[in-house]
């Protein structure tokens, strides 16, 4: 389980530019299990990335794939702050910290700096409701 001392931990990145082999060598780093992508639309400039193969390449890495973007994900019509006082977004989050009650679980999005991504939304959501969010930054390793 993702717990110390009985708290929860939710870990976030962004791919960006990053290669599968980096990307890889980051959740290593933070002993992840499980990935949960949180894009709204899992395609990407990157073959690695799209939804059908990062699924199947982490699989054969150890880490089990899920994807929450109905309910998570972002490029939301009325802003996504607003979206998530929505049921459908309150449901995605629960449907995360189910999964994050397994093993190390960490979201994932395309922008690499989560000031710039709705994942900080979520982390700040998931923070109120006293989960700790640790974002995992490339080259720096992990930011709080």
């Amino acid at each position: 389980m993702a717990e110390r001392k009985g708290r929860l931990i939710i870990w976030t990145i962004g791919y960006g530019s990053l290669s599968k082999e980096e990307f890889l060598r980051l959740l290593r780093r933070q002993r992840i299990r499980i990935l949960v992508d949180i894009r709204r639309f899992p395609k990407s400039k990157s073959e690695h990335f799209t939804m059908e193969n990062i699924e199947k390449w982490l699989l054969e890495n150890g880490i089990v794939y899920f994807w929450l973007g109905e309910e998570l994900g972002g490029y939301r019509r009325e802003g996504y702050e607003k979206y998530m006082e929505t049921t459908r977004f309150k449901e995605g989050v629960n449907k995360l910290l189910e999964i994050a009650g397994k093993d190390r679980t960490c979201i994932m999005c395309l922008e690499t700096d989560p000031k710039y991504c709705h994942r900080r939304f979520i982390a700040h959501y998931l923070t109120r409701r006293g989960i700790r969010v640790i974002h995992i930054v490339q080259s720096k390793n992990v930011k709080n």
